[in-house]
């Protein structure tokens, strides 16, 4: 099994490129399914996740080709309804086939879905919304079973902003008849980014990125040929490292204005942040500054940039307070950050952190994907040696990390 490797000590300096955002990619990949021709989608990221969704489209009778960033899926002759358990075990985002299936092929068997150990992340909402455009559920065996002769526009109110609930809901209900209003609708980049590829495939989705959308239903979508955008979570790890090590990085082919509460907050830390149209500068100080974090559905602070910075806030001088209110189980790498000396402190869903002088290397587990992330950050910024076991997480969502850092400047191996 791979590990990473890495010698602290040494501040980023250069360039780096972003790639495509993987929690983008995922559904946009997955809406192919309501198309009858080949879709080229580029900048998509090489990622385990990614490959996972290949294959279970590969599954259901898409044809796929591959070549460098570049996808191309023909789903015109789509035959099978049913997602099997090993595909989809392994990633929650799997769950995404379920609304075009039933969309397209009037019926679809999917397997309840895994991934990540941060909380218990159900789909109680997809499947009410589900039937709320008119489909028949039964969970049987492990299995969602849905079907519907055809769905029918509805007014969907959402108990909980979801992500991948909102793209499962509007991939439904695009070929839905009549009108659907969903109330209280996630307002993520990727959400807008979904729509804006489904419209361009023929969709009337009204109001993506605000908390009400509203979905016209079709006759039938086009293919589409779509550039996936670069990746928030990716950017803003990349520029707490910066601020971490005391660097100074220049972060390219992003957008800034998907990241203003990240922005905002690590200028506070007193890192230095310059934008430049797709481009971030950010340059750090030897003092970081002490900043208190709560996490929020978007626009608010990420709850998948929190424990990246965390690791920045337990270097910084004075005491900090993170408040994780988006997944319940997301302090697991607590643990291993005291482990490399690290002085935080949990009580129910808040993090006291008291910044130290210096973090020590030691051999960490990391337990999901941003906390794998977030240990190769307390590696760089720490005194010796850092060993990142089951770094298997890292790449579901994250290309090429490590070979990024080191074109930075970082010591950092995978063996």
């Amino acid at each position: 099994m791979d590990k990473i490797i890495v010698e602290g000590g040494r501040p980023l300096t250069g360039e780096v490129n972003i790639s495509g955002a993987k929690n983008a990619a995922l559904p946009i990949l997955v809406s192919s399914l309501l198309t009858d021709g080949l879709c080229t989608f580029s900048n998509v990221p090489n990622l385990k996740d990614i490959e996972s969704i290949k294959l279970l489209l590969s599954h259901l009778g898409a044809k796929i080709e591959t070549d460098g960033d570049v996808v191309k899926i023909d789903a015109g002759n789509i035959f099978n309804h049913e997602a099997p358990y090993d595909l989809v075990r392994k990633m929650r985002a799997s769950i995404l086939v379920l609304g075009p299936l039933v969309a397209r092929l009037k019926k679809a068997r999917v397997s309840l879905p895994g991934g990540c150990a941060i909380g218990a992340r159900p789909i109680n909402l997809h499947l009410k919304a589900l039937a709320c455009l008119g489909a028949s559920i039964e969970l049987k065996h492990g299995y969602v079973e849905a079907y519907a002769k055809q769905l029918k526009g509805a007014k969907i109110y959402l108990d909980i902003a979801t992500v991948t609930g909102t793209e499962n809901i509007m991939m439904a209900a695009v070929l839905a008849k009549g009108s659907t209003v969903i109330h209280n609708a996630a307002r993520e980049p990727e959400i807008v980014a979904l729509a804006d590829v489904l419209n361009k495939m023929g969709a009337d989705i009204r109001g993506a990125g605000t908390s009400e959308i509203t979905i016209m239903g079709v006759s039938s979508l086009s293919p589409v040929s779509v550039s996936i955008i670069p990746d928030r979570i990716e950017t803003g790890t990349f520029m707490v490292a910066a601020a971490l090590t005391g660097g100074d990085v220049k972060i390219s082919g992003c957008r800034p204005d998907h990241l203003e509460a990240v922005i905002h907050k690590l200028s506070l830390t007193g890192a230095s942040i310059k934008i430049d149209g797709k481009n971030i500068r950010v340059k750090g100080k030897d003092n970081i500054a002490s900043v208190d974090v709560k996490t929020l559905a978007y626009p608010g602070f990420p709850t998948d940039m929190q424990a990246q910075f965390m690791v920045l806030m337990s270097v910084a001088r004075g005491l900090s307070l993170i408040f994780e209110t988006v997944f319940e189980n997301r302090f697991i790498h607590v643990g291993e950050l005291k482990r490399m000396g690290a002085d935080i402190t949990i009580a129910g869903t808040a993090a006291m952190i008291k910044g130290v002088k210096m973090l020590s290397g030691a051999p960490v587990m990391a337990s999901d994907l941003r906390a794998s992330a977030s240990l190769i950050l307390a590696g760089l910024v720490a005194h010796g040696t850092t060993e990142i076991n089951r770094v298997y997480h890292l790449d579901r969502g994250y290309e090429s990390l490590e070979k990024k850092f080191a074109r930075l400047g970082a010591a950092i191996k995978r063996i």
